[in-house]
């Protein structure tokens, strides 16, 4: 027996009992617990020092609806908690709340400082729907409350919607509208209104009070009735010099007009479809 201990001086420790070793690890997490908590008061207590106040709030962006001194009064004032503690999400609804403001992108600057950028909405229609007319469509496609007493010099368009509009309507609509506008721009009119029915039938007024009604269907098959009725519209004038008061154009091979103190059609009946001339074909060598 003691040739063989002799022979083997490095026998293996006895194994430390398995209740030992749980003890020895939840001593050791209650220990990085506490360190835990003593560094996180530590650091509570540093962030709440005079020294990490908001000191200063800087506002940027084109601001041509609001001025700075104005929102920086009234919004700053309803700002809580200091350079660490200050919510950015909370923040940035608090300045988008003021009219007009579109986006706020709020940034943190060391050591006691916020820094916003503002954006502004960029009116470009009016919009109309649900017997609500005091709302804007901005040059983005989206809807937002203004006082409308604030574009009510600039000349916008107005798009009437149709019941029940989605925000995916206004942009519909607007994007028409931005289509339309070269096409038409031959008649020497602006657009005053677009109309767009709930069976999704475009329509408009334009500035000298001749109303066009284009119809249904695609995008494209929209504007390519109204280019067909600009470019053919100057062969029934060389006739008939009167402006132009009403147009259809919802028919499928042509369209009907009706022209200021000039009646084209009998009473009681439809007015007479105007058929564009089709080229002709050139002949064959």
């Amino acid at each position: 027996m003691l040739a063989a201990a002799a022979l083997n001086p490095y026998r293996a420790a006895p194994e430390t009992p398995e209740d030992v070793r749980w003890m020895n690890a939840a001593s050791a997490f209650m220990v990085w617990v506490v360190l835990a908590m003593v560094l996180a008061a530590v650091l509570l207590m540093i962030t709440r020092q005079p020294f990490f106040n908001l000191k200063r709030v800087e506002l940027a962006g084109d601001l041509q609806r609001n001025n700075v001194a104005t929102v920086r009064a009234n919004v700053v004032s309803r700002l809580a908690g200091g350079f660490f503690s200050v919510d950015l999400m909370k923040t940035r609804e608090v300045f988008e709340s003021v009219p007009w403001v579109r986006k706020a992108i709020v940034r943190r600057v060391w050591p006691n400082e916020l820094r916003i950028t503002l954006e502004e909405h960029r009116p470009a229609a009016y919009w109309e729907h649900d017997d609500r007319d005091d709302q804007l469509v901005n040059t983005f496609g989206e809807v937002f409350d203004a006082n409308i007493g604030d574009v009510e010099d600039e000349r916008l368009p107005t798009l009437q919607a149709p019941a029940k509009a989605t925000a995916s309507d206004a942009k519909t609509m607007l994007d028409m509208l931005q289509k339309l506008r070269p096409v038409l721009s031959p008649l020497g009119a602006e657009i005053e209104t677009v109309r767009l029915t709930d069976r999704g039938s475009w329509s408009v007024v334009l500035d000298d009070d001749a109303r066009i009604e284009l119809g249904r269907g695609t995008t494209d098959e929209v504007l390519a009735r109204t280019e067909r009725f600009v470019r053919t519209l100057p062969e029934f004038k060389r006739q008939y010099s009167a402006p132009l008061q009403y147009a259809d154009l919802r028919y499928p091979e042509g369209y009907a007009v009706r022209l200021k103190g000039l009646s084209t059609w009998q009473d009681g009946n439809k007015p007479p479809v105007i058929k564009p001339a089709k080229p002709q074909a050139k002949p064959s060598h």
